[in-house]
């Protein structure tokens, strides 16, 4: 997988957590397109103009606290899309609560529950199961 790009697009509100994963991809070594979109609503869109191209992601990470969509409203929009194309989605959350783990196991495409922050063996991990 070293030598294929790998799309990763990044759900999330803060610019912090943006930087601080743009680095992290850096530091994998791994060929990778990185987006990033402050809600839901902007993901959705980026996901319509992207299908079926080659730049759609191989894997999401979604925050679930943001304006416009949150996390869950993106997921259940992403439903209605009815996207055969495969993609691997993970909530990454500076959650705690128990309540927000179970309901992310609701969601058949949420492969899983990341606390922030995302660490760079996590990540080469998730770029491993591509």
């Amino acid at each position: 997988m070293m030598d294929n790009k790998i799309n990763l697009l990044v759900i999330d509100d803060d610019d912090i957590n943006i930087f601080i994963i743009k680095k992290i991809v850096e530091k994998t070594g791994y060929n990778v397109n990185m987006v990033s979109k402050a809600n839901g609503l902007l993901a959705i869109n980026h996901l319509k103009a992207t299908l079926g191209q080659e730049d759609f992601p191989d894997l999401i990470l979604i925050d679930i606290n943001m304006p416009v969509l949150n996390g869950w409203e993106f997921l259940d929009a992403y439903e209605e899309l009815n996207i055969s194309q495969k993609v691997d989605m993970y909530m990454l959350s500076s959650s705690v609560y128990e309540n927000d783990i179970e309901k992310a196991k609701t969601y058949e495409k949420v492969k899983g529950f990341i606390s922030k922050p995302l660490s760079i063996d996590r990540l080469i991990e998730l770029f491993n199961d591509l």
